[in-house]
Formats: C-alpha cells, structure tokens, sequence
C-alpha cells in the first residue's frame, strides 16, 4: 500500500528538520507543497516529482496529495514548521471527514496508509532564540479572519488575557489585514502591564532572520510583516540583560523553593 507523509519541516533551518522527516521524503517519489518549502530543503528533494502549488490553492494541495498516493504513489505532503499546527495535516482529515459523510467523490482515499511526521514550529523556534518564553502555560491565536470570523477571534484574545496565558500570534498581518495585532494588543493591555516582554521574531531561523525584543505598549503593526510571529508574554515574563546578553524568560514557580 502506498503511503502518504504530512511532514513539518521546521521553521527554515535545515538542522532543524528532524531526521523522520528526511527519511519520509527520501521515501517519497513525489513531493506536494508550496514552491519555497522545497526550496528551503535543498538537495534532499533531487530525483523526485515536485508538485509546487502556489499560496491559496491549500485545498487543491491536500485533494492532490490524497489522491497521488491512492494512485499508488508513496507522497510526501510538505509544510513548514508543524504540519498540524495552522497548517496541512487538519485540511487531510478534513477531506476524509468529508468522505466519511459522502460530501466527497473518493472513495479510494478511504485506504490511503497516512503518517505525519511533525517539525519545530515557529513558536518554538523563536521562543529559542530569546531563552525560555515559553516556560509556563501558553497559548496560539491566528489572527486571520479568512477562515475564522474576527468576533471568535477576539473572544480567544480575550480569553487568554484573563487566563494571563503567554501567547504566540500566527499570521499577524498581511497586505489586507494591518489592524488586527494592534487591536489584540490594546485587547491585552486591558489584562497585563505596559512593560511585558513581547518577541517580534521574522523569517525564524533563516538567512535573514531577525529578532526584536520590545514591549507590550509598544508592540504596533509596523512592525510586523507576514513573516513575523508575535509572543507575547504573560503577566510574570521577565526581560533580562547581562551585559550586551538579553534574555525573556517565564518563570514556573521556581521561586517559591529556591
């Protein structure tokens, strides 16, 4: 039986592919993604069939996928950072679900042998890079509105400030959408102090990465691009500098037996 592969290839950095990853599209005859991801892997995609499919078209990804492997054919679906999280592998079940419930006309991706292979996600990646923001209860909010009406986002926002979560904001702003990070921000600001550490990390682990740590009063879209993740930090988040070293770190309680 064939197989179909969800992989998350991490945040950019090939050392940060996970080696079940390589081996899933060294196992693959043909490869489904969006072109870049694939550019980003190198020399590891030579010799096999690439279906590059252009930003917006997630849904023809998936059904392609499905249906090259039900075809016989051993796939590897590649998406960057975690596969499951804001990105492929929930479109795949999806599309199952929806044959499940006979909305759909393929019946043969029913027998479709899938594996998902997960990857470092973004927010990980740039929690990394400034020490251990990440080091107590968080939480993800994509501020989108393509898929999700802004009022439920809004709601989530809120959520996690009376729950003083630390949070990681997926697709922050777009050419379309430049509003909404400020509007989570002054959301936030109603729960939390001015000064608390907020991450602007862009293009994460790449050649042009860069990395700005700031606050939470000063956090503003212009700051942000599409390739730019925003952790913000919980009520207890703590930025510190030794030297010319800075650091943002969440404490766990440590303190209370230290």
């Amino acid at each position: 039986m064939s197989k179909l592969f969800l992989i998350g290839t991490g945040p950019g950095d090939k050392d940060l592919i996970a080696p079940k990853a390589i081996a899933a599209i060294q196992a693959s005859t043909d490869l489904v993604a969006y072109g870049l991801y694939l550019d980003l892997l190198g020399d590891v995609c030579d010799g096999k069939t690439h279906h590059d499919l252009p930003l917006g078209q997630e849904i023809d990804r998936a059904r392609l996928a499905l249906s090259l492997t039900a075809s016989g054919k051993d796939t590897a679906l590649v998406s960057s950072g975690d596969i499951g999280i804001y990105a492929m592998a929930t479109l795949v079940f999806e599309l199952l679900d929806r044959q499940l419930q006979g909305l759909e006309d393929h019946p043969e991706w029913l027998d479709v042998d899938i594996e998902v292979v997960p990857g470092i996600s973004a927010m990980q990646a740039g929690a990394s890079r400034v020490g251990a923001m990440l080091g107590h209860d968080f939480c993800t909010i994509s501020l989108s509105d393509l898929l999700t009406p802004w009022e439920t986002i809004e709601k989530r926002i809120h959520s996690c400030g009376t729950g003083d979560f630390v949070v990681s904001f997926y697709n922050p702003r777009s050419k379309k959408r430049d509003w909404q990070i400020n509007t989570a921000r002054d959301i936030l600001l109603q729960y939390r102090p001015a000064n608390t550490p907020v991450l602007l990390g862009r293009q994460l682990t790449r050649e042009d990465e860069s990395i700005t740590m700031t606050t939470l009063d000063k956090l503003h879209s212009d700051d942000v691009d599409m390739f730019t993740m925003v952790t913000v930090g919980n009520s207890q988040s703590r930025h510190i500098i030794n030297g010319q070293k800075e650091w943002i770190y969440t404490p766990r309680g440590y303190n209370k037996k230290l």
